[in-house]
């Protein structure tokens, strides 16, 4: 396998596998990845524990992410509510900046990695899946974390997210022209590892 120095944007729908893809291929490939959803979680989580969001964004702390549980679909919408404040996105734009500059290349996913945190990126997808297909996933996660809701309920959120995110004024949910779409409806994990994977490894052997 080639040396691995690139940098890998990975974008697209809430629930779509682009954040399980991201971290197999920084597994598979000993590189650092950044899930920069959780950075917005954790402002979100914040908001709703009485913070400003901008205080909060400016106060991140990597360690305690990893404690606090930012899968809860409130949570989610809180993310998604903050995402659209011009100056919390300026706030967390120079650490995913940094996180994707370091020696050896990194893996990030989010929202516009591709299209404004790192639009140099030396490989860009764009990955999405059906609304119907993503809350039947994102429902199943739920519930796998012991979260009480409706199938239903799952829907509606991921849909106004969809809006949310599609029609914010500030760095919205678009595909970069340079991507590499993949809809992932009818593909399973695998499937959609070795489709990126031979895409990353064209690149390493230029």
């Amino acid at each position: 396998m080639a040396k691995f120095n690139l940098v890998v944007a990975i974008d697209g729908t809430a629930a779509s596998g682009k954040g399980t893809i991201s971290k197999k291929i920084a597994q598979n490939y000993s590189v650092p990845h950044l899930d920069t959803g959780l950075l917005y979680r954790f402002v979100g989580y914040k908001v709703l524990q009485g913070f400003d969001p901008i205080s909060a964004a400016n106060k991140l702390n990597m360690s305690e992410l990893e404690t606090l549980d930012l899968k809860t679909l409130k949570v989610s919408n809180a993310a998604s509510e903050v995402a659209k404040i011009p100056l919390v996105r300026a706030n967390l734009l120079e650490f995913q900046r940094s996180f994707a500059a370091q020696p050896g290349g990194a893996v990030l996913d989010g929202r516009d990695i591709g299209t404004v945190i790192c639009p140099n990126a030396d490989i860009k997808f764009f990955i999405s899946a059906s609304a119907e297909i993503r809350a039947r996933r994102r429902y199943e996660e739920l519930l796998g974390l012991g979260h009480s809701i409706s199938l239903k309920k799952v829907l509606e959120d991921i849909q106004e997210r969809d809006e949310r995110d599609s029609n914010r004024k500030d760095s919205p949910l678009i595909p970069a022209v340079d991507a590499k779409k993949i809809d992932t409806s009818d593909m399973s994990i695998a499937e959609v590892y070795e489709s990126v994977s031979r895409v990353i490894e064209a690149e390493l052997k230029k």
